[in-house]
Parts: C-alpha cells; structure tokens; sequence
C-alpha cells in the first residue's frame, strides 16, 4: 500500500510541477505543443513497442478495440440526447466534449506504473478503438449535427493514419499475431524511450493543466463530468464484473474507464467553432477528477 501511494503521489508531483513551472515563467504556453509532440510521437511509440514486444496476446482481447468503439459511441450518444431539441451548437459541443478517453498520455504511464506489461497491453489495444473516436469520429459526428456536413471516414482514416501512436498499436499487434519479433537493437533504443515516458506524460499534463471562468462555466463543468463519470461507473462495474478476462485485464480497464476525457478534444472544439475555453477547463478538470479516483481504485483492486 506504502509503495503505491509513493508512486502515485509522485505521479502527481509532476503534475505539479510543470504546472508550477508554467507558473513561473519556465515553460511557456506554446510550449505544452512540443511535449506533447515529444510525448506522442516519440516516448508513447517507444512504450508500446516494448509493452507489445515478447509478450503472448490472446485472441479474446481483440474484442476491446470494438468495446472502446462502443462506450465512445455511448457519450456521444448522451451529449446528443441530452440536448435533443436545443441549441445544434449546445448539442454538438457535448457530443465531442463527453466523449474520448486520454489514454495513451495518461492512462499508459499508470499500467506501466502498476499493473504491469499485460495491463499495458490491454490497455493499447483497447485504444485502438479509442483512436477512431478520439481522432475524428467524434469530430465528424458532432459537425455533421452541428451544420449538417456528411459523415467522413474519409478523415477519420487520415486522421488515424497519421497518427503514431495508432500506427504502433497496429503494426505491434499485426507483428505479434505474426509471431515476428522486434529486433533487439530496436527494443533497447525503444526501452529508453519507454522509461521516459512517464515522466514526460505527467510533465506535460501539467504544462497544459488550466482552469478558470466564473460561477456558470463551474456548474456547466459540473453538470457535463456528473454525466461522464456516472457513465464510467457503470462501465467499470460491468468490465471488472462481467467480463471473462484476467484479473489483470480487468483492473486495466477499470482505470480505463475512469479515464480523463480525451486530449484531442479542446482542438477539435477550436475546429468546430465552439467554446474552447470552456473545453479546456472541462478536460483539466476531469483528469484532477480521473486521478483522485485512480490513485484510489489502486488501493482497492491491488
């Protein structure tokens, strides 16, 4: 319990400090965009080959990328129907801003941290899934609500396409179920990059964190992260309860389902012409939310 708590909080710690280094002039705004590159681009892949690389998958886990697809579609679904008749703009902003999962930058370096390569494994292939939520799905979805433009797998491809991160989820699962093996000489420049990835995640999230606005963006906050967390409770009582996985599968996706909204998603709002201040806020809160309930369910489940 001790060595969780030590780990858990230095997660937090570093949170914190980018964000006080933020604070005093250190970091600058613009520059959350190059750790993020960094951290998406270059220590995320590394993680994922290491975490993919030597270990046996089985065949049922391939049913996770389709249970991703599935509780994206479930938020997006309540942010249309819970404006169903109001403002496209009201309903289109929730749709996008409900849905998603932070997964590779915040959920990763956790199952490195606790749950092992196994969790780790799980984790990547249910965001597989995740990506074509997170990477346009949402977007398309919620613009086409919004002014009536088509559906576009079109972007949703490209988008996933360029995306590292997806690209090594893909290509480490097809080369494990090929039984190919990642050359040694790549796996040890990978594991580097694997080792930083934590720190690099965590460092980021608190370059980006923000948080403002007065009383009515509060409540508005408020009434969208009641909806998102009541719908990851649910989800995480039926994945630790009825599903027929592992225990170590299963404690992966509990904190899977607690997982912060999406990162992605306060540019895509940008794109969409919604309010991006708002968007931010509600994304920085829910991974103070997403930690707090973590950090706990740890002590519970290991």
């Amino acid at each position: 319990m001790l060595n969780i708590l030590m780990r858990a909080g230095s997660f937090v710690a570093i949170i914190a400090l980018g964000y006080l280094l933020k604070r005093a002039g250190f970091f600058k705004e613009e520059d959350f965009t190059l750790l993020s590159r960094v951290t998406i681009r270059i220590t995320l892949p590394c993680a994922i080959v290491t975490s993919f690389a030597g270990k046996q998958i089985d065949s049922a886990l391939l049913i996770l990328p389709l249970l991703a697809l599935g509780c994206g579609l479930v938020y997006i679904a309540a942010g249309f129907l819970m404006n169903r008749g109001g403002p496209r703009e009201r309903q289109a902003f929730e749709m996008l801003n409900l849905s998603g999962y932070n997964i590779g930058t915040f959920v990763i370096p956790f199952a490195q941290g606790f749950l092992g390569a196994m969790g780790v494994v799980a984790v990547s292939i249910f965001d597989t899934g995740n990506a074509v939520i997170c990477l346009g799905g949402a977007y398309s979805l919620a613009a086409m609500v919004k002014d009536g433009s088509g559906f576009s797998i079109k972007r949703i491809v490209r988008a996933l396409l360029r995306s590292v991160p997806f690209v090594a989820y893909v290509t480490m699962l097809l080369m494990n179920l090929l039984h190919i093996a990642v050359p040694e000489f790549v796996l040890s420049i990978a594991q580097i990059g694997a080792d930083a990835n934590a720190f690099m995640a965590m460092l980021m999230i608190g370059v980006g964190f923000k948080l403002g606005g007065g009383g009515a963006q509060m409540k508005e906050i408020a009434r969208l992260l009641a909806v998102r967390y009541g719908l990851a409770a649910v989800f995480a009582l039926l994945f630790y309860f009825a599903l027929p996985f592992a225990l170590e599968v299963r404690q992966a996706l509990v904190i899977l389902a607690f997982s912060p909204i999406g990162s992605a998603v306060p540019g895509f709002t940008g794109e969409l012409k919604g309010d991006v201040g708002l968007s931010s806020a509600l994304n920085s809160m829910s991974m103070v939310i997403s930690i707090a309930i973590i950090v706990a369910l740890l002590f519970v489940m290991l």
